[in-house]
């Protein structure tokens, strides 16, 4: 490997480093305004209607609209049974409130290998029908996972309790979903060096996206999914940002750095403009840039470090900052450029990633270097602390669907 190389892929490592449950549910307003739910009449046979009941149950009190109340208590009632047969599971599900208004009236079944799903949808739909609001339940997960000394990338349910393996890299780093979800786009050293890649969520089918010499990273797929923001060091020592053509894959470069680091890049959600990271003030920070060029804005002032940006649809963005020797994961309006961090200071807390409801996150949450997955809730007045997603393992960069 050449100096030029070497040169390349420690600053892109050194970047990394900082960017490193007949059935009864009741329900109720409860004093932490959130709508009790009662699960204690439930009657459930067999093992997959468990799963179901236990992944209900564990959705409700993560959605932080709703949670699992003592019996009897509610405002609304779910009616009906869980049960395994024939190698599926049904549940039929009636949601009602106390004047009687029906809110669901519901059969849903799935084979039993799918239980997870099933009790996914059933409470998406029950907190959905009856608060107005949306959950990340039936969105999925990204992660980077490391097993005997290699990093590879898996795909897991929302709840993390069903977990597959898709590649077989050796060494991968952040992934990223196109806006569809259709496709995740990574960087992986499958090659030796680092090239980016998408697989086709449906399919596993594997193309490789960018492959110019030396450092290729980013692949972060625009909204409209015609763009791929993309870190290239082809034309020089240090990596910057540039945008290429899915189609043509003509490239159009948006930073000419030659003392400095760029990374991470994220669209924002009307792809007018990207968020990156960048050490050009000495210190890993956020900047904007339109996505068609010209001058880029420093976004970050606070924080010694600042790093791992995610533009959610809601229009924030989420990030990493480091504080007191801990990253920490805080939230800008970029709008108006107010901030605030989300995470307790018992941990460090890295690589956010936005939910499909627009109020939670995933972040990588580590103790002495050993990492899981956490919950996140960015409605941090309601009091909800993170919740782990994993409990054995290490896992990194979470990546939500969209």
């Amino acid at each position: 490997m050449n100096k030029t190389i070497l040169n390349v892929v420690a600053a892109l490592a050194a970047l990394a480093l900082v960017v490193p449950a007949s059935a009864q549910v009741m329900v109720r307003k409860s004093a932490g305004s959130k709508i009790g739910v009662d699960l204690s009449g439930l009657q459930v046979s067999g093992a997959a209607a468990q799963t179901v009941r236990r992944t209900l149950e564990l959705d409700l009190n993560r959605s932080g609209w709703m949670e699992v109340a003592p019996a009897g208590q509610g405002a609304f009632a779910v009616r009906g049974s869980i049960a395994d047969a024939g190698g599926q599971v049904a549940f039929k599900c009636q949601v009602t409130d106390a004047a009687g208004q029906t809110y669901i009236n519901a059969a849903y079944a799935q084979p039993a290998g799918q239980a997870v799903r099933l009790a996914h949808q059933v409470a998406n739909d029950v907190v959905v029908k009856t608060t107005g609001k949306p959950t990340f339940f039936l969105g999925e997960l990204v992660l980077v996972g490391a097993k005997g000394g290699t990093k590879e990338l898996y795909l897991a349910d929302s709840s993390c309790q069903v977990i597959q393996q898709l590649t077989n890299d050796r060494t991968v780093l952040k992934p990223r979903w196109s806006p569809d979800n259709r496709f995740i786009a990574y960087t992986s050293y499958l090659k030796r060096w680092p090239d980016v890649y998408t697989i086709e969520r449906a399919t596993g089918a594997r193309v490789q996206a960018s492959f110019f010499p030396g450092l290729n990273s980013g692949g972060a797929i625009s909204p409209n999914g015609r763009s791929m923001a993309l870190i290239l060091s082809k034309d020089g020592v240090s990596p910057d940002l540039y945008v290429q053509d899915m189609a043509t894959k003509r490239l159009t470069r948006l930073t000419n750095t030659p003392q400095a680091t760029e990374g991470s890049p994220c669209w924002s959600p009307d792809g007018s403009r990207i968020v990156y990271v960048s050490n050009a003030s000495g210190s890993p920070q956020l900047y904007l840039i339109s996505s068609s060029g010209g001058a880029p804005q420093r976004l970050t002032t606070r924080g010694t470090q600042n790093a791992a940006p995610d533009w959610g649809k809601n229009g924030l963005i989420a990030y990493q900052t480091l504080s007191g020797g801990k990253f920490q994961i805080a939230v800008m309006d970029p709008a108006t450029m107010q901030e605030r961090v989300i995470t307790p200071f018992d941990a460090s807390y890295e690589d956010p990633s936005w939910a499909p409801d627009g109020r939670h996150l995933a972040a990588a949450r580590s103790i002495n270097y050993n990492y899981s997955v956490y919950l996140l809730d960015s409605m941090a007045a309601l009091g909800d602390k993170p919740v782990a997603l994993t409990s054995t393992g290490e896992w990194t960069a979470p990546a939500w669907s969209r």
